[in-house]
C-alpha cells in the first residue's frame, strides 16, 4: 500500500485533548492515518511539503440533494412553496436515470472541488431502483466519501418506505464500494401518519441504519409523540432544519442522541425558518451544516459554516443590545465551533465519527489542504479563522482515503467537459418542465 508524509503545514486535527493548530508531520499508509508528530521518519514514503498551507480535516456536507445539480440558479429566487410547486411538483417525474448519474457525478467533483471529502446525499427522487443505481454509480465514479440516504419524492402519508429497495441496495450496490454508506432519507414523522412514521423508524433501527428527516415550520406533528413513545429517537436519527421546533422538544431529541443539519444559507432565504444554531447551543449541542440545493445556493460547505457563524453572532448582538443596552465585550460562538460544525459533527450526523471529521491516528485519510500564501489569505495569523475565510480558489489539495482527488488546485477527474456537456442537456430539458409564473395549470 502507498505512503504519503506531509510536512510542514499547520496541522488543525478538531482533535480536543490536541491544540487548535500546530506545526506537524502526518503519515498516510493506505487509506488511514498512520502517524501525527514531529520529524515523523517515512524512508518509504512519499514526501508532500505543504510549507505555508493549513491542513484540516475532510470538510462534511450533511445535507445535499445532489441530484438537483443540473438545475443550479434555477430557483434561486424560489420561497420555499414555489421550490415546492416547481421542482417537487412538476420537475421531478421527468427525471432519467441518466439525469441522475450526471447530476450525482457532477455535484460530488464540485463538492471534492470545495474541500468536501464526505456529502450527504439526501436523494429523495430515487423513481426506481434504476434511478438509484445511476445515482449510486455518479457518486462512485467521483471519488467522493458518500452517506446515500434514499428517498423517494413525496408519497401519501400511510405509504411506508420501499424496504426490499432499502435491502436491495444493501445487499448489492452500496455495499460493493468502500466509500458508500446506506441511510434512509424519510418522510419522517412530520410528513407521514404515526404508524408509517414508527414502522419506518423500526426498519432502519432493524438495520442499525441512520434515519434523517426534513422538519421545519413549527409544532410536530402527532407522528413525533408516537416516535418517541416508541422509544426509537437515538443517535442514529437526524433532523433537517428543525426550524421553530419548542424548546422542549429540542431537549427531547437531544437528550436522545438526535443529531441535526442545518442549511443556514437555504433556511433564512427560502423561507423554512431561522437556523436554529442558538438553540442548540444553549442546550450544550451543535449543529452540522449542508448546503441543501445547488437549485437555489452554492455548494460550499464553508460559506455555509461562514453564514451559521455571522448569523448566530448577530442574533446573539442583538440580544445583548436589548437586554444591557450595552455592547457585548466577547464572541458568543468562536470560529472553531464553526470549524467543528463544518467537520466533526457533519461526520457524527452521518453516523461516521469514527471514521471522519478529525484527523487522528487510524481515521480515515480524508485531508484538505488550504492554501494560506494566497493574498486572500496572507498573512494567516490566526488558522482556524483563516480555513473558513477560504474559497475554493484556496482549495489546493483534497484527499479521500489516501487518494489524492484534487492536487496543485486542479481537480484530478478525467473527461469533464463531457460531465459539463450532459450537465447543461439535462439541466435544459428538466426546466422545460416547469411552467413559467402566470401560465394556466
Amino acid at each position: 500500500m502507498s505512503r504519503i508524509l506531509l510536512r510542514g503545514a499547520q496541522v488543525i486535527t478538531m482533535t480536543p485533548d490536541r491544540p487548535d493548530a500546530e506545526q506537524v508531520d502526518i503519515l498516510v499508509d493506505g487509506d488511514t492515518i498512520a502517524d501525527i508528530g514531529e520529524d515523523i521518519e517515512g524512508p518509504d514514503a512519499e514526501v508532500v511539503d505543504f510549507s505555508g498551507r493549513i491542513l484540516i480535516p475532510g470538510l462534511v456536507n450533511a445535507h445535499l440533494h445532489t441530484w438537483q445539480t443540473a438545475l443550479r440558479s434555477a430557483g434561486a429566487d424560489w420561497t420555499l412553496m414555489e421550490y415546492l410547486t416547481h421542482l417537487h411538483g412538476e420537475c421531478v417525474g421527468h427525471y432519467t436515470p441518466a439525469d441522475m448519474h450526471v447530476s450525482n457525478l457532477a455535484g460530488a467533483l464540485n463538492q471534492l472541488n470545495c474541500g468536501t471529502t464526505t456529502v450527504g446525499d439526501w436523494c429523495h427522487n430515487a423513481l426506481s431502483p434504476e434511478h438509484a443505481d445511476a445515482a449510486v454509480e455518479g457518486l462512485v465514479q467521483a471519488g467522493i466519501r458518500a452517506v446515500f440516504l434514499h428517498g423517494t419524492p413525496y408519497r401519501s402519508p400511510d405509504t411506508p418506505h420501499p424496504l426490499a429497495e432499502i435491502d436491495r441496495l444493501l445487499d448489492g450496490p452500496v455495499h460493493e464500494h468502500a466509500l458508500l454508506t446506506l441511510a434512509m432519507a424519510l418522510q419522517g414523522p412530520q410528513y407521514s401518519s404515526a404508524e408509517t412514521a414508527v414502522a419506518d423508524f423500526r426498519a432502519s433501527a432493524e438495520r442499525g441504519l441512520v434515519v434523517s428527516m426534513h422538519q421545519s415550520g413549527g409544532e410536530p406533528a402527532p407522528g413525533w409523540e408516537a416516535v418517541r413513545n416508541a422509544g426509537l429517537f437515538s443517535p442514529l436519527t437526524n433532523v433537517v432544519h428543525g426550524a421553530e421546533m419548542p424548546e422542549d422538544w429540542l431537549k427531547t431529541l437531544v437528550e436522545a442522541g438526535v443529531t441535526f443539519t442545518t442549511t443556514p444559507e437555504n433556511e433564512l432565504g427560502q423561507g423554512h425558518g431561522t437556523p436554529i444554531t442558538g438553540c442548540l447551543l444553549r442546550l450544550d449541542a451543535a449543529p452540522s451544516l449542508g448546503t441543501d440545493i445547488d437549485t437555489a445556493v452554492p455548494g460550499t460547505v464553508l460559506t455555509a459554516a461562514r453564514i451559521a457563524l455571522a448569523h448566530q453572532r448577530g442574533l446573539d448582538h442583538a440580544h445583548h443590545r436589548q437586554t444591557t443596552g450595552m455592547y457585548a465585550n466577547t464572541p458568543s460562538v468562536t470560529s472553531k465551533q464553526a470549524l467543528a460544525w463544518a467537520t466533526v459533527e457533519g461526520a457524527k450526523a452521518l453516523g461516521l465519527a469514527d471514521k471522519v471529521g478529525r484527523i487522528e491516528v487510524g481515521m480515515q485519510a480524508d485531508l484538505v489542504a488550504v492554501d494560506a500564501r494566497a493574498l486572500n489569505l496572507w498573512p494567516a495569523h490566526d488558522p482556524i479563522a483563516t480555513v473558513l475565510h477560504a474559497d475554493i480558489a484556496n482549495i489546493e489539495a483534497v484527499m479521500v482515503a489516501g487518494t489524492w482527488r484534487k492536487r496543485d488546485h486542479v481537480l484530478l477527474a478525467s473527461g469533464l467537459d463531457e460531465v459539463k456537456d450532459q450537465l447543461r442537456e439535462s439541466g435544459e430539458r428538466l426546466l422545460r418542465s416547469i411552467r413559467p409564473a402566470g401560465s394556466p395549470g
